[in-house]
């Protein structure tokens, strides 16, 4: 497995964790509800029984976010090598890790940091489309590609 894949099947493997531990909350929620509805009346209860909707619903609007990360990262196919950077490149700037992917937490592989961010980003837009040795200067720093994967 080459660097590039490893970083990506890190971060499905977050994306995937993220989506079982959602859905097992929104599972107990539900389930908890069930259960508070049998034995339960009152204005305690309703109260109760709209605060765990209102859970669920954050809950649900987390998983959505959560699945869409999913959607983008099921796209990439991190066995291609690119000469020019492109949705799914590993970038090296300044010795800087930089997977161009989706907005996710810097993590380390074998040591070494990496960042994934979105080719929206203004960072990931500076680099679409751009190659090897083109330098450039965002929030006053400069960067140099120096490889691309």
């Amino acid at each position: 497995m080459t660097f590039k894949q490893k970083i990506h099947h890190h971060y499905s493997q977050q994306v995937q964790d993220k989506i079982d531990i959602f859905r097992d909350m929104i599972s107990a929620l539900t389930e908890d509800s069930k259960n508070d509805a049998k034995g339960s009346a009152g204005d305690k209860h309703e109260t109760a029984l709209s605060m765990m909707h209102l859970e669920q619903e954050k809950l649900n609007h987390k998983l959505k976010e959560v699945l869409e990360q999913k959607a983008i990262l099921d796209k990439i196919d991190s066995s291609l090598i690119h000469n020019t950077i492109t949705f799914g490149s590993l970038v090296q700037a300044n010795g800087i890790h930089l997977y161009v992917s989706s907005a996710f937490t810097k993590i380390s592989i074998e040591g070494i940091s990496v960042i994934a961010l979105s080719p929206q980003s203004p960072l990931g837009t500076k680099l679409m489309g751009n190659q090897v040795g083109f330098s450039f200067e965002i929030n006053g720093t400069n960067y140099q590609i120096n490889s691309i994967s």
